[in-house]
């Protein structure tokens, strides 16, 4: 087996398939014919003739079926007829798995439809089997990932790859779900109190309406139960709903607020890392009409809800929401569709706001819906902002724990009421090194890659091959000593420990994650996304190192600096002190200090519209060698008005080793305005498909709107 540059298994000799014949060669590969071929309609025996004792004969009702074929050849991405023989009739009904004999070998397949007449004129082989009769796919979900595929320049069998989790038949011979007992009577607006417009949302949702809100959050733990009572809204009109979270902790803590204001059974949750029985189970629940109601993470976003009526997804600008794998779909996207194409409600929402959302405002695809600035300011922390403090030089205990004095003072007093949180913008402990002399970066002999350290007596290693660099010589000025360039987490941790003796320091990260802590003192030092909540709230929070968020090489860095610290900050106390370590007349430093994020936004927006960046404008990247881009690129047929950038170096293919000449990568980003978006992803699309079709020995990875542009 090989894969292509999304990751799909190709079989060989599928690349030897001509485009338009797949159907005739696969008849050939099972001997069969069909009457169609004859000139008769399929299914119809030839007059006189006995039906012979082993031979498979159509079926007598809709013989023919529509296959989407689990083939991820761009080429190839069409559906493919098929003819069902009498003995599947019964089983072989739209959405169920199937198994084709396709270019000599047997491949699985999604069955789409059944109708009467093939549009081929070849000959058309057999279904060979029925893998399951329980039907998988709808005709919703289908037409949503055929359009989610056209949107991001990739094929459907990719997109109903994700869309559609492994099978288990034990799963599925168990008894259907029991329908849940009555929901609890509707309440009052609850959180939505506090907003304007909030109680008209609700109503709305209620009512059967579809209102569409990007929806900027108060700080503190009420945005789970007001997600909650949205979703009890939208079932209160007799319709479903789905709830996108960023990470598996985030879902447990919207379940736990379903569970209190649905009561229990009347939704699920739904994400890859649950154990597969159970996150198949889950997802029959839903596609069999069992629950009306999902929450989890990204692999929700295709979830089959019958009568969506609401999608809600949290926090769009996590970069947890990109998906990995071809055609990387963006959580943020496929709801949009999802709501357009069903007529359901949208909530976009978190404590700041993305300038994705800031254009579908603008767009007046969705309307705004915040709290005014005085409910606000009752309930937001105290920021202040601490630079290069010169009190640095004169405090020692604030100089063994990289603290400023004003960081140093407010921890010191916040303790006494709570505990503090500390975040960190990296893991580990010296995730970069330099040499201590000249303070050149130091790398690795082997493959280049930034050089850490594990901890205080540890040996330093490569980051990116593992390989131990215990003999490094700076290649510059030739010292052997390094000095720390960023302190991770554990460092930090290890520094707070010194500067407050008998408190104790608890970390969250990677490594795992705290639940929650008490309100016992303690100090909390946790990476971005990785902060527990308090229960009572922090008495505090320090914010270090803010020049390593705003100095990254990112279109998105202060705007994804805002969005860490306001995450960080709208977990203290209303009224309760945080300290940021950054200048305080940057931009992203002052809407935290205001608590502004809307304008923030705006503004960063504006900015972008002015330079031609996303998402102003739709930007597709090409990675690949440079000998594939320009073969890409010269197939493409671009539309008006697109702008090659590029191509530019892309570094080698990550993994251990010195890299190979022959592998460097580079990359090429293609720029048009955003109404000639459809336009670009046809293009590269069928591109793809002339390449997949001559069998091009080197594939060229192609993502629409990605996350990051350097």
């Amino acid at each position: 087996m090989t894969k292509d540059g999304g990751g799909a298994e190709l079989i060989p000799g599928l690349a030897d398939v001509p485009a338009g014949a797949a159907e005739t060669t696969a008849a050939k590969a099972t001997g069969k014919t069909a009457g169609k071929a004859a000139g008769r309609p399929a299914g119809k025996a030839k007059p006189g003739k006995r039906r012979r004792k082993g031979v498979r004969e159509p079926a007598a009702e809709l013989p023919v079926a529509r296959v989407a074929v689990d083939i991820s050849l761009p080429h190839l991405d069409r559906p493919f007829d098929y003819l069902v023989p009498t003995e599947l009739a019964g089983t072989a009904v739209p959405g169920c798995r199937v198994r084709v004999r396709f270019a000599g070998q047997l491949v699985d397949g999604l069955l789409l439809e059944r109708v009467a007449e093939s549009g081929h004129d070849g000959r058309l082989a057999f279904l060979e089997r029925v893998t399951s009769a329980e039907p998988v796919l709808s005709p919703e979900i289908a037409a949503l990932a055929r359009e989610v595929a056209d949107r991001y320049a990739g094929t459907l069998a990719d997109v109903l790859r994700l869309a559609i989790p492994p099978r288990h038949a034990r799963v599925e011979a168990e008894p259907p779900r029991p329908a849940p007992g009555d929901a609890p009577e509707p309440g009052g607006p609850g959180p939505w109190a506090r907003y304007p417009a909030g109680p008209s949302f609700l109503n709305a949702l209620a009512g059967g309406g579809a209102p569409r809100a990007v929806w900027t959050a108060l700080p503190g733990p009420d945005w789970t139960a007001a997600i909650a009572r949205a979703v009890a809204a939208a079932l209160e009109s007799g319709r479903g709903a789905l709830v996108v979270m960023a990470d598996a902790h985030d879902v447990a803590r919207v379940d736990a607020a379903l569970t209190a204001e649905l009561g229990e059974g009347r939704h699920v949750r739904l994400m890859a890392s649950l154990p597969p029985t159970e996150r198949y189970r889950n997802w029959l629940a839903i596609s069999r009409g069992g629950v009306r109601a999902v929450v989890g993470t990204r692999a929700a976003m295709f979830a089959p809800v019958h009568d969506l009526g609401l999608v809600v997804l949290w926090d769009d600008g996590d970069d947890v929401h990109a998906e990995p794998h071809a055609p990387y779909p963006h959580p943020r996207e496929v709801l949009a569709l999802r709501a357009h194409r069903s007529g359901a409600g949208a909530l976009i929402g978190g404590f700041t706001r993305t300038t994705d959302t800031t254009q579908l405002i603008e767009t007046g695809w969705a309307h705004a819906l915040a709290a005014d600035r005085t409910t606000v300011r009752a309930v937001m922390p105290r920021v202040r902002a601490a630079g290069d403090d010169q009190d640095l030089a004169r405090d020692e205990a604030a100089r063994a724990a990289r603290l400023s004095k004003l960081a140093f003072e407010t921890a010191r007093r916040a303790l006494a009421d709570g505990p503090v949180l500390v975040q960190v913008p990296r893991r580990g402990y010296l995730p970069a090194l330099a040499c201590v002399r000249c303070r050149t970066p130091a790398h690795c002999r082997t493959c280049q890659g930034p050089l850490a350290l594990p901890s205080q007596k540890g040996t330093p290693y490569c980051r990116w091959c593992g390989h131990l660099a215990g003999d490094w010589h700076c290649p510059e000025c030739g010292h052997f000593q390094f000095r720390a360039m960023v302190v991770g987490s554990r460092r930090t941790a290890e520094e707070l420990g010194r500067a407050f003796p008998g408190v104790p320091v608890r970390t969250s990260g990677r490594e795992a994650v705290l639940e929650r802590v008490t309100d016992d003192r303690a100090l909390v030092v946790a990476t971005p996304g990785a902060e527990p909540p308090a229960d009572a709230g922090y008495a505090a929070a320090l914010l270090l190192d803010g020049w390593a968020l705003l100095g990254r090489a990112d279109l998105r860095a202060a705007e994804e600096t805002l969005r860490r610290w306001m995450n960080a900050a709208a977990l203290v106390r209303p009224g309760g002190p945080v300290v940021v370590s950054a200048d305080a007349a940057l931009p992203a430093v002052q809407a935290l200090i205001r608590w502004d994020p809307v304008t923030f936004a705006e503004r960063e927006l504006a900015e972008r519209q002015e330079a031609g960046f996303p998402p102003a404008v739709r930007m597709a990247s090409l990675t690949g060698t440079p000998a594939a881009i320009r073969e890409l690129l010269a197939d493409t047929r671009l539309p008006g008005g697109a702008e090659v950038l590029g191509p530019v170096p892309a570094g080698p293919p990550p993994g251990p080793g010195p890299a190979d000449p022959a592998e460097e990568r580079e990359r090429a980003l293609v720029r048009v305005p955003r109404p000639a978006g459809p336009a670009l992803a046809r293009a590269l699309q069928e591109a793809q498909g002339v390449r997949s079709a001559r069998k091009a020995p080197e594939t060229v990875r192609v993502r629409i709107d990605p996350l990051e542009l350097i």
